[in-house]
């Protein structure tokens, strides 16, 4: 009975179909995404870029981060105020003799504002300072956040600008670095770019040199110099290496008007051998005067000049 109700019971076998596929081919795929959401887009480099900075981004790709400084000594110390290098917290001996420099210290921390001020006995600054000749004050200089040097493209595409770029190779003096970051700033470049490893770092020194363009010039931190060019020639920016023998003049190199890094190398060695063959081209800066080389600071502003007057 029961295998005869079955029969009777009206249900239908599988039945052939399109399983719904021919519905869904029916139907559309939506909007076209934003120009922010395009994989490979500028506006889309240009949105991560500002992620990164909101996440802080500089904290943890690459050791984005230098070591806290200390401005040790009256002078040192009333000269970095002055120079507006930042500064978290300004140690002063107590019972210090007073005189004007530790005056006008105080007064600048003071006037800046966002700088603690704080009395520590002699024996505790001994210790701070590894036993540096102090003379009673100590500042502390809070570390520098780098960037990474493919958020210095993505300032100047937001920019709208052709990326103008300065790449520091072998170069250890930190008043050559801030006379790299004041040049690039005078000239509208998008930034500096400097090794990780054996080579200046934005110390107290550097800033003062930079004479405040630090605070809006960025320097970003290269695990490998020779790499990172590298990808800045996959991104169509033009490799420009400064040296003494270099096949061209800058006045003559036509490239200096687009999309371009200079790279800039050490006083004595010049370019090291495998960033000089990463290079595009090597320039030379003529100098009828006869002197043998230029320091970095000087010579990068000759070339930044050229950039910016073949840019006009």
């Amino acid at each position: 009975m029961a295998a005869n109700n079955r029969r009777m019971s009206g249900k239908k076998g599988a039945q052939v179909g399109s399983g719904g596929q021919r519905r869904r081919g029916l139907e559309g795929k939506g909007p076209t995404p934003p120009a922010e959401m395009r994989k490979g887009h500028v506006k889309q480099r240009v949105a991560n870029a500002k992620a990164r900075r909101t996440q802080g981004r500089t904290q943890a790709r690459r050791g984005g981060r230098s070591a806290s400084e200390m401005v040790v000594g009256r002078n040192p110390v009333v000269e970095a105020l002055r120079g507006g290098v930042p500064a978290s917290t300004l140690y002063v001996q107590q019972f210090i003799d007073s005189d004007e420099r530790v005056r006008e210290a105080l007064q600048l921390a003071a006037d800046r504002g966002g700088i603690n001020l704080m009395e520590a006995p002699r024996p505790e600054l001994d210790r701070m300072t590894n036993g540096l000749n102090h003379q009673g004050l100590v500042l502390q200089v809070p570390p520098y956040e780098y960037a990474h040097p493919e958020d210095l493209l993505a300032d100047a595409a937001e920019a709208g600008e052709d990326a103008l770029i300065v790449a520091l190779d072998g170069v250890t003096d930190p008043r050559n670095l801030g006379a790299v970051v004041r040049s690039v700033s005078a000239f509208g470049g998008h930034g500096v770019v400097v090794p990780e490893r054996r080579a200046a770092g934005m110390t107290a020194g550097a800033w003062k040199t930079s004479a405040g363009t630090a605070a809006r010039t960025p320097v970003a931190r290269a695990t490998n110099l020779t790499r990172a060019l590298e990808q800045y020639k996959k991104a169509g920016v033009t490799v420009v290496g400064l040296a003494a023998d270099g096949e061209t003049e800058v006045g003559e190199l036509a490239a200096l008007g687009g999309p371009v890094v200079i790279v800039v190398g050490s006083e004595g060695k010049g370019l090291s051998r495998l960033v000089g063959e990463t290079c595009d081209h090597r320039v030379r800066i003529p100098m009828p005067g006869g002197a043998e080389s230029l320091n970095a600071g000087v010579a990068a502003g000759v070339v930044l000049y050229e950039a910016a007057r073949k840019r006009a």
